[in-house]
């Protein structure tokens, strides 16, 4: 039986995650260059935050940057270059060792903090069993464990419309920033982790089916 390797659902919210990740960090970038006036309260504070530690944000966005925009060339070709390959293991590496520096300014505190240290801590681990299946020509192992990675990195791309929710509903609940930070970061790397699982557990069914 030949299955999809992968469905349009999966692909349109790869690609729905990558541009708004992208997106993020062009304007992150932007506001840290140049930080723009007359913004909101608390958007300006929240911008405040980043650019108190500019030079570590930097060192967090462009690698995983360059990361996600890796991935699309590692997970959907089935075949890429050595170099490109080591540069997005390089890349992420470096997204999840600088995400740990980032944790010590959350913007949502310690629920903020938690979901970075698991969730980082999932993505290292995925990163590193991706790596070593790549140094063994394990190419379908190294595919299943580096969509675990990017699955869980773009997470934070995920998170973006659960916190605009959150912005947009918070004259009825009241919420600031420093209140629902971390239960978007929550509920973003949540779905996107338990999405890329149900996934991989779909797949190997479809293909062990005669």
């Amino acid at each position: 039986m030949r299955v999809p390797r992968h469905p349009l659902w999966l692909l349109s919210g790869f690609w729905f995650c990558v541009v708004v990740a992208i997106a993020a960090v062009l304007r992150r970038l932007g506001e840290l260059i140049r930080p723009s006036h007359g913004k909101p309260s608390q958007m300006a504070a929240i911008d405040a935050t980043f650019s108190s530690h500019a030079v570590l944000t930097g060192m967090h966005i462009i690698p995983a940057a360059v990361f996600v925009v890796l991935a699309a060339a590692v997970l959907l070709r089935r075949t890429v270059s050595d170099s490109l390959e080591r540069l997005f293991f390089l890349c992420g590496a470096i997204t999840g060792a600088t995400a740990y520096a980032m944790s010590v300014y959350p913007i949502g505190g310690w629920v903020e903090r938690s979901a970075v240290l698991i969730f980082n801590t999932w993505f290292l681990c995925s990163l590193a069993s991706a790596y070593w299946f790549h140094l063994r020509g394990e190419a379908a192992r190294k595919r299943e464990w580096g969509s675990r990675a990017v699955a869980v990195l773009l997470g934070i791309a995920t998170t973006r419309p659960v916190i605009g929710i959150f912005f947009a509903t918070g004259a009825r609940t009241h919420l600031g920033p420093s209140q629902f930070f971390g239960i978007a970061f929550w509920i973003g790397f949540s779905i996107n982790a338990v999405v890329i699982e149900l996934w991989l557990h779909s797949k190997r069914r479809a293909y062990a089916v005669p």
